[in-house]
């Protein structure tokens, strides 16, 4: 989807980036595939209660990231409502407020691995856009990742699968597919105007959102401790957008 709606826009650049920023964009593309499917195999194999709060460490990694390699300066008012986005968003996230096993549970190292990966793909994805544009990012992310798929199904014997999921549940992959390159766009975007370190907080803190969505959509009951980390995300994204 990507691929083909946002070609017309990056069309001239394509055959005009140096070698450079090819290898940046391939490594981007690298990384992001090997973060989903770290994150997708953490989700089929654990808990989800379990695995949602471990892929939330990538805002704090990704905030590391941008400070110590992106060389980003960070304010302490802006580094204190990070935090608080970061604290509210674990605790909605986490659906019992303690565990005691949890690192024994299934799916937990890929958890953890695609935390990390999800991280290294949001830092690469904001340095791609900064330094080359944020559709060119995106556009070749996307394709790559599209063509890795792709050639996965057909060697698997299962890209006629692909087209029979379209003529069944066309509308909400392709739906799926414009939310999910819209959302990407925005993110890249965004790091190109301010730090990737306060744009990742802000786009990650969607589970806030998705949280509300929850409640007034299929109304849905909060525990005390989801409420009040809800309630902390809301007040660290506004703080941070005040003193950014």
């Amino acid at each position: 989807m990507g691929f083909v709606a946002l070609f017309p826009f990056v069309r001239k650049e394509v055959f005009s980036l140096p070698a450079s920023s090819v290898w940046l964009l391939f490594i981007a593309g690298i990384v992001s595939l090997l973060a989903s499917i770290f994150d997708f195999e953490a989700l089929r194999e654990g808990k989800i209660s379990i695995i949602e709060p471990i892929i939330g460490l990538e805002l704090p990694l990704t905030v590391f990231l941008s400070v110590t390699l992106g060389r980003e300066g960070l304010t302490l008012p802006q580094v204190l409502s990070i935090l608080l986005v970061f604290f509210g968003v674990a605790l909605v996230v986490t659906t019992h407020a303690r565990y005691r096993k949890a690192m024994f549970e299934k799916g937990v190292i890929f958890g953890f691995v695609g935390a990390l990966g999800i991280a290294l793909s949001s830092f690469l994805v904001g340095i791609s856009s900064k330094a080359i544009s944020p559709l060119m990012t995106i556009w070749f992310v996307h394709s790559l990742i599209a063509l890795a798929c792709g050639l996965f199904l057909l060697a698997q014997g299962r890209l006629r699968s692909l087209f029979v999921d379209l003529r069944h549940h066309g509308k909400l992959i392709i739906g799926q597919s414009v939310l999910d390159n819209g959302a990407w766009v925005a993110f890249a975007f965004a790091t190109s105007l301010i730090p990737i370190s306060i744009a990742n907080t802000i786009s990650g803190s969607y589970v806030a959102l998705a949280v509300l969505l929850g409640l007034f959509v299929s109304k849905e009951r909060l525990r005390f401790h989801q409420a009040v980390g809800l309630a902390m995300a809301i007040v660290g994204i506004l703080a941070l957008s005040r003193v950014s």
